[in-house]
């Protein structure tokens, strides 16, 4: 176990029974705490992952990635943790990496701190890692800094900063606009590398109309690029639907 940091490990979770029970596993070996978010599963995910040992938050329907993650570190900010690792709930994940992004707080002070899978991108999905380069070269323009790999979704999180930053999508354009959220607070951003772990199923991402959603996203200006000032925590609303069970 990990005790340096404060952290509980968030997992979104939409129909995995094939991979959740084995990776809630892997995590407690690092972390105690895993909260998964089952985001309006209709397979068997949530009682796997309460029998692997997973607190688990049900939505009756499905919401989005963006609502699930709101849902899972707004859980993990009440229970009192201050900071949260978050996962994929497919298990294109290794926990094992884990100790990089602790020792990666602990040297750089960074609230946030994001796996990189370029130094691997030869495993990745060849249309998944041609979108994820196009997004990663606007996200990076437009911070005015090179950001490597700005759709992973494994990430640790500083649970105080993200509740007061104006976060607002609720599908998978929530990795960009968390990413310049933190940016526009001037709040340390580092990258560190992970595995890449290739998966026998095909991802729960949409190319055509995640990438429509994003791109709409973008064109309205990226509101998480500003400044968020004194706006509503992120973290003090539950979404419709939302049970902890």
């Amino acid at each position: 176990m990990i005790g340096s940091i404060n952290c509980a490990a968030v997992v979104p979770a939409f129909n995995e029974g094939s991979s959740i029970a084995p990776l809630v596993s892997a995590i407690r070996r690092h972390l105690p705490v895993v909260i998964v978010v089952d985001d309006g599963s209709t397979d068997e995910t949530p009682a796997l992952a309460r029998t692997a040992g997973a607190e688990v938050v049900r939505h009756e329907r499905n919401l989005g990635k963006g609502t699930a993650l709101k849902t899972g570190l707004s859980l993990a900010l009440k229970h009192g943790f201050e900071w949260v690792l978050t996962l994929d709930g497919d298990g294109q994940h290794a926990p094992d990496d884990l100790p990089g992004f602790m020792s990666c707080v602990e040297e750089t002070g960074a609230r946030l701190v994001v796996g990189n899978r370029m130094d691997n991108a030869a495993a990745i999905p060849w249309l998944r890692r041609r979108v994820n380069g196009w997004m990663s070269r606007k996200i990076s323009q437009r911070a005015g800094r090179h950001l490597p790999d700005t759709q992973c979704g494994f990430r640790l999180i500083h649970l105080e900063t993200w509740a007061g930053l104006p976060l607002e999508t609720e599908h998978f354009e929530v990795e960009s606009e968390m990413l310049l959220a933190f940016l526009a607070a001037e709040c340390r951003v580092e990258f560190v590398p992970i595995q890449v772990i290739n998966r026998k199923r095909s991802s729960h991402i949409c190319p055509v109309a995640d990438t429509v959603r994003w791109w709409r996203w973008w064109r309205k200006g990226s509101p998480g690029l500003r400044h968020p000032g004194k706006r509503e925590p992120a973290g003090v609303r539950s979404p419709a639907g939302f049970n902890e069970a």
